[in-house]
């Protein structure tokens, strides 16, 4: 079972009691790296990878919940990776809505985002030592990284400073989010650091039930040539996709390193549609659609299309961070 510690939360103007796991506990994190070489740390949470048996099961997992875990171990392996030349990882498990609640956002706003702020509380006591930080979350993990943003980094405003960029895809982030977070700022190229990146890919065209995760007002960045327009970037100047095995993890060499798979996806945004649009890969292998996503969302590929990209541009933020604080990488 899973340890639990007493939080007080006000909310509302009522006090009232929440349970959060207990991220001093080794076994509540999926990952801890065994070594500090890199100058800058990754805080990484995962997209929903909680999916009950049956509707008897909770709408919440617990944190140990077996096929949570697993799948957490899944989603790790092909996005979080994209950051290992780069940083050093921390990643939590934390208690995941299965996407069955009627007000979802408000759920997310409970349990997953009481653990995973909890988990980032720790991380920055207990593991950080003043480093500066990359975010990066998928999907729910996104949500939940967006209420931190919003949060705990507004909260503390002399953590936010040491944070170099957040990777928020597969999730919508808007100009009422921002106006509401005065604190936050988007991305506008390739090289400002303390900002949000955010998009979600598709293909040109999507069938019903369309693509739940974008939300009117979207805010997308090009994860290519790092442009806020409809500037096409090529397949050619792609640095690297991946390839995905049946069960969802990378796909690697001989020697287990994850090669990059030239010229297979483009990137062109649809401002209209808040959409980061891919044309060149093969909608009915890659997204024959689902009773959640349809036909020609590319969620789960969000990091997969793009990986060598966001390796390259996690290194050259995390460059003009220390550029900028008058320190050398």
């Amino acid at each position: 079972m899973a340890a639990v510690v007493g939080l007080g939360i006000v909310l509302a103007g009522c006090t009232a009691q929440k349970d959060v796991t207990d991220y001093s506990q080794t076994e509540h994190w999926l990952n801890v790296p065994t070594s500090t070489d890199k100058k800058v740390d990754v805080f990484y949470l995962y997209p929903t990878t909680y999916a009950p048996a049956d509707q008897t099961n909770p709408s919440i997992s617990t944190i140990d919940d077996p096929g949570m875990m697993a799948n957490a171990k899944l989603a790790y392996d092909r996005q979080a990776t994209a950051y290992e030349t780069v940083a050093n990882i921390y990643a939590p498990f934390y208690r995941q809505d299965n996407l069955s609640a009627v007000n979802r956002e408000e759920t997310i706003a409970g349990i997953p985002t009481t653990d995973a702020t909890a988990a980032f509380d720790y991380y920055i006591k207990h593991y950080n030592n003043g480093r500066p930080f990359i975010l990066v979350g998928h999907s729910q993990g996104s949500d939940v990284m967006s209420n931190i943003l919003s949060g705990y980094l507004k909260e503390h405003p002399d953590v936010y400073k040491r944070m170099v960029v957040a990777y928020v895809v597969g999730f919508t982030i808007t100009d009422d989010y921002l106006a509401a977070n005065p604190h936050l700022k988007f991305a506008q190229g390739p090289d400002d650091t303390g900002v949000i990146v955010s998009y979600n890919t598709e293909a040109p065209e999507v069938l019903p039930p369309g693509n739940p995760v974008i939300t009117a007002g979207a805010l997308t960045i090009n994860p290519i040539n790092w442009k806020r327009d409809e500037t096409l970037a090529t397949a050619a100047e792609n640095l690297g996709s991946i390839g995905l095995n049946k069960n969802g993890s990378a796909v690697r060499n001989a020697e287990g390193f994850i090669e990059p798979v030239m010229n297979f996806a483009d990137a062109q945004i649809d401002l209209a549609k808040g959409a980061l649009i891919c044309s060149t890969v093969n909608v009915d292998v890659y997204s024959p659609g689902s009773a959640t996503f349809g036909k020609g969302v590319y969620h789960t590929f969000d990091y997969p299309f793009y990986y060598f990209n966001l390796r390259e541009n996690a290194a050259n933020r995390t460059s003009k961070y220390f550029e900028k604080n008058d320190a050398k990488v």
